[in-house]
């Protein structure tokens, strides 16, 4: 596909992720718009998540069909994915990160997402992207390059030291926040979490977990208050468990 047609078709992804999400929020669908995500997936064809079919292998390696609200599988051997944009795009919303700020994001995957939040805060500000798989964390470092507003640091986002922040953007459930997400939010930050419980729901899928709901906090010294929270589906992977982190979430 030519560029002018993708940077069209881009711009209709942006407009349904939006509509999906029931947001409106420009600066959010220009960066969604903007950022090229076949750049961070590897080379095609790529594996997109079915719901009642599991996975399915684009018809080629053409970018085009991964500009849909849709799954893309980036270990779907361990059904780790590439979340969909939608679910994204109402949480990157919900957390509002501007011009100069400071964003953390724990499990990054291979950087999409993090590079949505690179576009919001723009070169007078910064990402830190956290993931713990190492071979992720490799291939998203390799995606971002020498982009000089991120750093991609490979580890237990529970445990990895980074600078305070303004928005911390976890991408994988747990049973409670980790202190130091809490401990490391400038005042005014905000705290994207999803919060799981160890119970299931027996659906189509036996691991499909239903239970669970994501939070946004703020930050107002000398307190912490709940922004409001989103109902939502997280489904099991292994992964590695500490006491702040029970299991992985495949949205990623």
């Amino acid at each position: 596909m030519e560029k002018n047609e993708l940077d069209i078709v881009r711009r209709a992804y942006a407009k349904h992720v939006m509509a999906a999400a029931g947001v409106a929020d420009e600066r959010v669908e220009t960066a969604f718009a903007t950022v090229p995500r076949e750049q961070f997936l590897g080379p095609g064809p790529w594996p997109i998540l079915r719901w009642l079919g599991g996975y399915m292998p684009t018809p080629s390696d053409d970018p085009v069909y991964l500009y849909a609200d849709i799954l893309v599988g980036i270990l779907p051997e361990r059904q780790l994915n590439n979340g969909q944009p939608s679910y994204h795009a109402l949480l990157i919303a919900s957390a509002a990160p501007q011009p100069g700020e400071h964003v953390v994001h724990v499990g990054a995957g291979l950087g999409y997402y993090s590079a949505i939040f690179a576009a919001l805060v723009g070169p007078s500000g910064s990402v830190t992207a956290i993931e713990f798989d190492p071979g992720l964390a490799r291939r998203a470092a390799s995606n971002f390059g020498t982009a000089p507003n991120v750093n991609v640091i490979p580890g237990d986002g529970a445990l990895v030291a980074f600078a305070t922040a303004d928005v911390i953007y976890v991408n994988a459930g747990a049973t409670r926040p980790a202190e130091s997400w809490l401990d490391r939010l400038n005042d005014r930050g905000r705290l994207i979490l999803p919060l799981t419980t160890d119970g299931g729901f027996c659906g189509v899928d036996p691991n499909f977990q239903r239970r669970g709901a994501v939070f946004r906090i703020d930050a107002a010294a000398p307190i912490f208050s709940l922004g409001g929270s989103r109902a939502s589906q997280f489904f099991p992977a292994k992964g590695h468990e500490t006491p702040n982190r029970k299991e992985r979430s495949r949205r990623r």
